[in-house]
């Protein structure tokens, strides 16, 4: 089995771009991240399936080992739509995105970076109270403290 050059650095040149493209904060670019790496598989999926051959078909005189196999092509379909409908839905993420804050850009959230542990700034009693929940509730901003008659 011998795959053409070009088919793999083609699809290696897919796989690096899109990944690329999906480590950025635009969700304008994880879009065509995603769709550049579902291309990309569908690729390796024709790469992998071998050269071409005769159809499955069995008819008189027709070795086995001359026919070619359908289910690359079947993996391949499936992947076509299921990349479609995570694209349509990604699309109807960045337009809500775009409605709502005017912005395509993903911001940090303070809470995703404490998590992270870039925030190395927190002394030692904020990690204590933080830990035994006895400091403020920042999820609600203090509102949701049961209010006295």
């Amino acid at each position: 089995m011998s795959a053409s050059l070009v088919l793999i650095l083609l699809m290696a040149a897919l796989y690096a771009g899109g990944v690329y493209l999906l480590l950025g904060r635009s969700m304008t670019r994880m879009l065509l991240g995603f769709l550049l790496v579902g291309n990309a598989t569908n690729l390796l999926i024709l790469i992998i399936a071998g050269p071409a051959g005769l159809a499955p078909i069995v008819a008189d005189g027709v070795e086995p080992s001359e026919m070619h196999d359908p289910l690359p092509e079947a993996l391949i379909l499936t992947a076509i739509v299921i990349t479609f409908g995570v694209s349509a839905f990604l699309l109807a993420l960045i337009y809500r995105s775009w409605r709502i804050a005017r912005a395509d850009v993903i911001t940090s959230d303070e809470a995703d970076v404490a998590v992270g542990g870039a925030d190395s700034s927190m002394d030692d009693e904020e990690s204590t109270e933080a830990e035994d929940g006895s400091g403020e509730d920042t999820e609600f901003e203090g509102r949701a403290e049961a209010k006295a008659p």
